[in-house]
């Protein structure tokens, strides 16, 4: 749709595009001045994963993001690769180990995607990337969150974080939100709730899981 000069929805769009420049600018921006500010803390963690579990020091995984477009998606790694004696992975459960439940606790494993902010892969704020499987499994609606670029943390995260995980629907209409409602200031409102989470370690696991249940698809997909 064209929008005609002079009118209200000529001036929305060009403010709403001015927030997009602003956005872009921040992203990039803070990412660059955390990353050398925070890179003694980020090379020390690293040191202490190589020491207590050895390489890699990452973890590593292809994540759908804007328009679905696939990312390499960057964490440091809290898991080991114990295997039992058929030589299938321990549950995460058994293979989480006490320095990485702390990095967790401390979000401090979300760090290295910040290099996934500065190359453009994600923003700070908006819905989380999730597994590449999962497109195939979504309805329309819930696809619509791959309109925005994903974030470290978004709205879904303020209002539940991982124990929404168990809610995936939930947690999808709360993403489509804020793809309706995008503002800077809705950026900023999210930002200070999730330091506010950090700070207070709260929802941080489900209780009973190291890791996020699975999401098999909607119920209403299979309709």
């Amino acid at each position: 749709m064209r929008f005609i000069k002079n009118t209200p929805y000529f001036y929305n769009d060009m403010i709403l595009n001015l927030q997009r420049t602003v956005k872009w600018i921040f992203d990039r921006s803070v990412a660059a001045i955390v990353l050398i500010l925070f890179s003694p803390l980020i090379l020390g963690i690293a040191i202490a994963i190589y020491r207590r579990m050895g390489r890699p020091i990452f973890f590593v995984q292809p994540r759908p993001g804007y328009r679905g477009r696939i990312f390499q998606f960057y964490k440091f790694r809290t898991m080991t690769s114990d295997r039992d004696i058929n030589d299938e992975l321990l549950p995460d459960s058994q293979r989480l180990t006490k320095l990485g439940e702390f990095l967790r606790r401390t979000s401090l494993d979300e760090l290295p995607q910040l290099w996934n902010v500065l190359k453009g892969d994600m923003s700070f704020v908006g819905p989380r990337p999730l597994l590449v499987v999962y497109l195939e499994r979504y309805t329309p609606e819930q696809a619509r969150r791959h309109e925005v670029m994903p974030g470290i943390t978004g709205w879904a995260q303020v209002n539940g974080r991982r124990i929404l995980d168990q809610f995936w629907e939930k947690k999808f209409e709360l993403d489509i939100w804020y793809v309706d409602h995008w503002s800077l200031g809705l950026d900023l409102k999210i930002l200070w709730m999730t330091i506010g989470q950090v700070l207070h370690q709260k929802d941080i696991t489900q209780q009973g899981h190291a890791t996020s249940q699975e999401f098999m698809g909607s119920s209403k997909r299979m309709l």
